[in-house]
């Protein structure tokens, strides 16, 4: 009995967190940018004994979270006419400065210029140039060019006049080496700032979408359910067999 009770009590586990998973990624299907995560799980099997002799064996097996992951797939890319959208076209990430202080990055693209004359993303993060957090003069115009330049243009120039203030920095680290962080941005495993890379491409004045296909994620989500109700049945099932037991040792 114990064996059925832990290996049906690990699988409901693991597809609630699954449900998780999935329903934050269907909750973002709409963010810019974003990227699905993956709900890894292996299994773990538990011996009785230390495996010298003959007569160890395995007990049951259980299920457990493994390194989730990322879907790195591209997002639609939709035109938007802004001047300060910018999309990636294929791999790559654009360098922000996170909350914690140190550079992240991140596929959301949709930018603006803050009350302090920052470029910054939709969630008010700097991005990060040449030489740290991005800055235009107060009032100016601001173009980004197809290769991440930022120009700007003074209050009452001529368009010729346009200077050209920083560069974005575009990162593009080997796959694996990028972690997701509770924020929802990616940082480098080791800590340490990725280099530029100036091979990224960038379509302006557009944005991506999120690379979450909302009717995978409905399948998955009724899959996950009728999962764990099969699981819950189990439990059902291993204590209503305990009860029938324990009655039939009564008359014993």
């Amino acid at each position: 009995m114990d064996r059925l009770i832990y290996t049906a009590m690990s699988g409901a586990t693991q597809s609630l967190e699954q449900q998780a998973v999935v329903a934050n990624n269907l909750a973002n299907v709409s963010t810019t940018g974003f990227r699905a995560q993956l709900a890894n799980f292996r299994d773990v099997p538990m011996a009785f004994g230390d495996g010298s002799t003959v007569d160890d064996h395995t007990t049951r097996t259980f299920v457990l979270s493994a390194t989730p992951g990322s879907d790195m797939t591209p997002g639609a890319i939709s035109k938007t006419g802004n001047p300060l959208d910018i999309a990636i076209q294929g791999q790559g990430f654009i360098a922000v400065q996170g909350a914690d202080g140190n550079e992240a990055y991140t596929r959301a693209g949709n930018l603006h210029v803050d009350e302090n004359g920052q470029l910054v993303t939709a969630n008010n993060l700097q991005v990060i140039g040449t030489g740290g957090p991005i800055a235009v003069p107060p009032g100016s115009a601001v173009t980004i060019g197809s290769d991440g330049t930022v120009s700007a243009i003074a209050p009452g120039s001529q368009p010729v006049a346009i200077a050209m203030i920083d560069q974005i920095k575009f990162v593009n680290p080997p796959a694996g080496t990028l972690t997701r962080s509770d924020d929802g941005l990616f940082r480098t495993a080791d800590g340490n700032p990725a280099d530029a890379d100036p091979t990224v491409q960038i379509a302006t004045e557009a944005i991506e979408g999120s690379n979450v296909n909302p009717v995978a994620a409905m399948v998955s989500m009724i899959t996950n359910a009728r999962q764990f109700q099969m699981q819950t049945k189990l439990l059902q099932t291993a204590d209503q067999n305990d009860q029938t037991a324990n009655q039939l040792l009564q008359f014993t």
